[in-house]
């Protein structure tokens, strides 16, 4: 899929067209560009009060602890990126309870700047089984409880939404919902 940049003001001699290929952006034509934007959806999976993290490495170097999250696909709804992603990257077959709000990042690529939106999920599994998606780098996965999750993330915008993922939790747990709630 492309990624159109998003510059102010728009000069459409400058307009630089990305394609996304092994997970990174790729400049398709020549130019200069400042910044692009990106947006992405993801889960916060919740089996008997532990919560889905995968652990990633690349080429040996710690990556750390993340949330599974990716890209939205060509005429993908955002839950359905949502849920695709959770079994691509960690073979879990979730269902997704609500939305629970979104999360913003930057990050550079080779002379550019992407602003990433992240849509996240509250989401239920019906067991403990997890499989890390090596093509991607993640060499484990598992649930953990909320304390162990939150010093495991890597990244403070995921410890963020895992916090209010498990407000979320624990909130329609002591009003008998969780589990038997209408999911999305």
């Amino acid at each position: 899929s492309a990624i159109i940049d998003k510059q102010l003001p728009v000069d459409p001699k400058r307009v630089i067209l990305y394609a996304v290929q092994d997970m990174k952006l790729t400049r398709i034509t020549g130019g200069n560009c400042k910044m692009i934007e990106a947006t992405s959806c993801g889960g916060v999976v919740i089996y008997r009060g532990k919560i889905l993290a995968l652990y990633k490495s690349y080429k040996n170097r710690y990556e750390g602890w993340v949330l599974p999250k990716g890209t939205v696909e060509p005429g993908e709804t955002h839950i359905e990126t949502a849920l695709r992603e959770v079994h691509e990257e960690a073979g879990v077959r979730a269902t997704v309870v609500k939305y629970i709000g979104k999360s913003h990042y930057n990050f550079t690529v080779p002379e550019d700047i992407v602003t990433k939106e992240v849509h996240w999920y509250l989401m239920t599994a019906d067991n403990y089984h997890s499989r890390p998606q090596r093509e991607e780098f993640f060499v484990d996965s598992g649930y953990y409880k909320f304390h162990e999750i939150y010093h495991l993330l890597r990244f403070s915008n995921e410890k963020q939404i895992v916090e209010k993922a498990y407000q979320e939790y624990l909130e329609m747990r002591s009003q008998g919902l969780w589990g038997k709630q209408r999911r999305v």
